[in-house]
């Protein structure tokens, strides 16, 4: 029997590196392909995974967070986008998952650094 879905908001900046290889095996749409749970779909993973950089504020810093909300609103609308990966979309998100991946390695071999502007 499904049951409600209730994101996971990531405490640790460990967890939410685990949350964007996550992502990028169910992109582009995100649907629970086994059926466990009722509202599994694209805007409540994205809404966790929101909540997830802002818990993590702290620890990534202000500009960082700015820019990773800001990268996360263009992936939600190019996965969207191409909910069947045929237009492009899909893929030009998934890029944006792996600019994340790169912003969290540099944030861990320079913790004081400013990021890179998105």
């Amino acid at each position: 029997m499904p049951r409600p879905y209730r994101p996971y908001i990531c405490q640790t900046i460990g967890e939410f590196n685990d949350k964007l290889g996550w992502m990028m095996l169910h992109a582009p749409d995100f649907s629970d392909r086994e059926g466990r749970y009722l509202d599994h779909n694209i805007d409540t993973v994205f809404k966790g995974f929101n909540e997830s950089i802002d818990n993590l504020r702290r620890k990534l810093g202000e500009e960082r967070c700015a820019a990773m909300r800001q990268m996360s609103d263009r992936m939600q609308a190019l996965f969207a986008s191409d909910p069947s990966g045929t237009n492009g979309g899909s893929k030009a998100g998934r890029q944006i998952i792996r600019e994340m991946e790169l912003m969290l390695r540099r944030k861990r071999a320079a913790p004081n650094e400013t990021p890179p502007a998105a």
